[in-house]
């Protein structure tokens, strides 16, 4: 399994509801396994920057991708980037991920 979680910043905080609701969009495409939008609780002291997070689970990189390439992700970009300052994306393969102190890759 693929994840994907996709951190944003948003300078302009009378924007960050319409940055929420442009991200909303993306749980309406079918290629996800599970995908979640959700706004950053900002609790932890070191670190208060992200202010919307998108945490998505695919079935494999083909399933990712077409997500991507599907039209309502298009139409996510168009609203959310003009009022979006900083993205952070990071994928990465399940089957790889240490879960122990001591795994290896």
């Amino acid at each position: 399994m693929i994840r994907h979680v996709v951190f944003f910043t948003v300078p302009n905080d009378g924007n960050l509801d319409t940055v929420r609701k442009g991200l909303q969009l993306l749980t309406q495409i079918p290629n996800a396994k599970h995908l979640e939008i959700a706004l950053n609780r900002k609790t932890d002291p070191a670190s208060k920057e992200i202010d919307v997070v998108v945490y998505g689970e695919f079935v494999d990189d083909e399933a990712l991708a077409a997500y991507k390439a599907h039209e309502i992700y298009a139409e996510s970009i168009r609203r959310v980037k003009p009022l979006r300052e900083m993205r952070l994306a990071a994928d990465y393969d399940t089957a790889r991920a240490f879960v122990a102190p001591d795994d290896e890759a």
